[in-house]
């Protein structure tokens, strides 16, 4: 699934392709995936042009003139791949990425003032396009429950009573919740923890509030320098140009680096199941709070 940093340097590689451009028309492939009524299509979604990209969490929307919006999540195999004056390709990387579109995998595409062509590609299917209108996107019961952004506002004042609600859970488990704060996902949840020297383990009462304040600033830390570093592509996700995120290569100090010595003090990184997610952490470090 993509992370924050992933979906924005798509939202940023998009935004600069298709923003003001007409969609000329649009043909569905999958009804599955395109989850808007044919008439409603033609109707709203055809002739209209892109007045903005924005990103809600892990959703993009594109906002239509005549007042609707495109709500797009890749989930775990989705692409948008750009052909037309210009290559871009964002999301699951496999040969779709390069190769000749429409292929087996194509679910939809939209056709552009000026010739070019964005595909929505998903071999799984589990990514989706769905449209409302623009006024009442912020408003659903999905986008309502999210937590606050990490990376705009005041995410602290929300972020603390909504984490004290779960104050029986473990830290890790807590901030993957995306009721507590949107768009944390397994790899930024464990590099934040090691970097906040708290171990995923620990329940949130453990923690005080000076605890979570340094979580959440390391949080924020590291999804900007993710965010420099184009994401993580961790198999599935690619920077907005097509080449791969180098985070993962470069920054991370957990991830996918058990048996390896910790960055900060060489002791073995280890690595444990927690609530089903393979979850890095340095024990020296970070460890264990007395009961």
């Amino acid at each position: 699934m993509p992370e924050l940093p992933e979906v924005e340097t798509v939202r940023r590689g998009l935004a600069g392709l298709i923003l003001h451009r007409q969609i000329t028309k649009v043909t569905g492939l999958c009804d599955k995936s395109l989850q808007i009524a044919p008439a409603d299509v033609s109707r709203l979604v055809t002739g209209a042009t892109v007045a903005d990209v924005r990103r809600r969490a892990k959703m993009l929307m594109i906002d239509l003139t005549g007042g609707y919006t495109l709500l797009i999540h890749l989930k775990m195999t989705g692409q948008l791949v750009y052909r037309g004056d210009r290559a871009w390709a964002a999301g699951h990387p496999n040969d779709s990425m390069i190769g000749e579109l429409p292929d087996k995998s194509t679910r939809t595409i939209f056709e552009l003032s000026g010739g070019g062509k964005l595909f929505f590609n998903d071999q799984r299917k589990f990514g989706w396009i769905k449209l409302y209108p623009t006024s009442e996107v912020m408003q659903l019961a999905s986008i309502v429950k999210l937590g606050p952004e990490p990376l705009s506002g005041d995410p602290w004042r929300e972020f603390l009573p909504r984490l004290r609600r779960h104050q029986k859970s473990r830290i890790k488990t807590a901030i993957l919740d995306q009721t507590v704060l949107a768009g944390v996902g397994n790899i930024y949840a464990d590099e934040s923890l090691w970097l906040a020297r708290i171990n995923p383990t620990t329940r949130v009462e453990q923690l005080s509030d000076d605890d979570l304040h340094r979580l959440l600033d390391s949080i924020i830390e590291i999804m900007n320098q993710s965010l420099r570093a184009g994401g993580s592509t961790a198999r599935n996700y690619v920077k907005a140009d097509g080449s791969r995120g180098d985070y993962l290569d470069k920054f991370a100090r957990v991830y996918h680096r058990e048996g390896q010595p910790c960055a900060r003090c060489g002791h073995e990184i280890g690595k444990i199941k927690l609530a089903g997610r393979g979850t890095h952490y340095c024990s020296a470090c970070q460890p264990l709070l007395d009961k």
